[in-house]
């Protein structure tokens, strides 16, 4: 049987924390940032984690 490979693109996309958690960047940061609040721009900032059935899916696309 062939080894698991890891899909590059969530590769670059997710990162997988020492607990196991999932965390990603949210969209919505690129540009129109004018017309964002500070507050929001700062929670844009920090990432968010997966949640759900896609979690699986993405734990397996990473090869864990």
């Amino acid at each position: 049987m062939a080894k698991q490979k890891t899909r590059k693109a969530a590769l670059k996309r997710f990162k997988v924390t020492k607990t196991g958690k999932i965390l990603f960047r949210g969209q919505g940061k690129r540009h129109l940032k004018s017309q964002k609040t500070k507050k929001q721009l700062r929670s844009l900032k920090q990432m968010k984690e997966v949640r759900g059935t896609f979690k699986r899916k993405i734990k397996k696309m990473l090869g864990k």
